[in-house]
């Protein structure tokens, strides 16, 4: 089923370079080619947003391998589930700003994700959260000192906790820019080892802009641990192999910013909203129920 969906991709990529894209969008009014889709209310996008995405609807092809376009299989009204989260995601990329071309293209890299290889990671269960039997591991490689990671964190965690079929691992990926990021990684492992992983997690997130040695040692003792075992581990170099080990998996992975999620051990492409992380892990759902494809519905 995948090499027959990547044949597929490639063909539709080719016929839709072979014609300008948005030139049949172009003869028709945006507004009246979105009215009346089944199960879609664009009306509240611009009329910017319209026209982009109509160029959209009416150029790429149904995203479950059928030999229409989005728009001709919206109108049938049995478009799959995953055609639906598509079309959703491009009316949202086209009310963000983004031009016909560029939702093409994000469109084009999300559904190849699920085509390609799938990273391995060895994680921890304590550095965990969610039910360890669920059906969706999400792997976030991370960094103390990156406040987009500060920023995503709250998300990711409120996430999990209304996703019961989702849980989430953390992985260090220190940045070397970052003067404290492997103190705080040697923090977390330590505190993983006395069961106090997510309170220190937390804690260093939320208070990064006064991390300092002597604030990450205060973190691990307001939080029970005994402080004299962590600079004597500090001191012995114990926890600087896996957190060596953790990055390099990253970069084999093709990790070269922080934060990266994994989802099933392939890479999250959209971006870091509730709505996005949603649609991703309702398609790596699907992705599985049809065992490496697209179920109809």
């Amino acid at each position: 089923m995948a090499h027959l969906l990547k044949k597929f991709f490639l063909v539709a990529a080719v016929l839709a370079w072979s014609v300008p894209v948005g030139v049949r969008a172009q003869s028709a009014d945006p507004a009246k080619v979105l009215a009346e889709l089944p199960g879609f209310d664009f009306s509240r996008l611009s009329g910017a947003a319209k026209r982009e995405l109509a160029t959209v609807l009416t150029d790429e092809f149904d995203a479950c391998g059928r030999p229409l376009t989005l728009l001709a299989s919206l109108k049938k009204g049995d478009a799959c589930r995953h055609t639906k989260r598509v079309v959703g995601l491009a009316a949202g990329l086209a009310a963000e700003g983004s031009g016909a071309n560029e939702v093409i293209v994000q469109l084009s890299k999300y559904n190849q994700s699920f085509l390609r290889p799938r990273s391995s990671f060895k994680v921890d269960d304590k550095s965990c959260t969610g039910k360890p039997d669920a059906k969706v591991t999400v792997v976030e490689f991370s960094d103390f000192e990156c406040p987009y990671c500060a920023a995503v964190r709250p998300v990711l965690e409120a996430f999990v906790k209304v996703s019961p079929g989702v849980r989430l691992c953390w992985s260090a990926f220190p940045l070397e820019q970052h003067a404290h990021s492997a103190l705080c990684g040697q923090a977390a492992l330590f505190a993983r080892e006395g069961g106090k992983f997510w309170a220190v997690h937390d804690a260093l997130f939320e208070h990064q802009l006064e991390i300092s040695p002597q604030f990450v040692r205060k973190v691990l003792q307001d939080n029970g641990l005994d402080v004299k075992a962590f600079d004597k581990a500090v001191a012995a170099g114990k926890y600087l192999e896996e957190l060596k080990a953790s990055r390099e998996a990253g970069k084999n992975a093709g990790v070269d910013s922080t934060p990266t999620l994994f989802i099933n051990g392939r890479r999250h492409v959209l971006g870091f909203a509730t709505e996005l992380l949603s649609a991703s892990v309702d398609d790596e759902l699907d992705w599985l129920a049809g065992n490496s494809g697209w179920p109809s519905n």
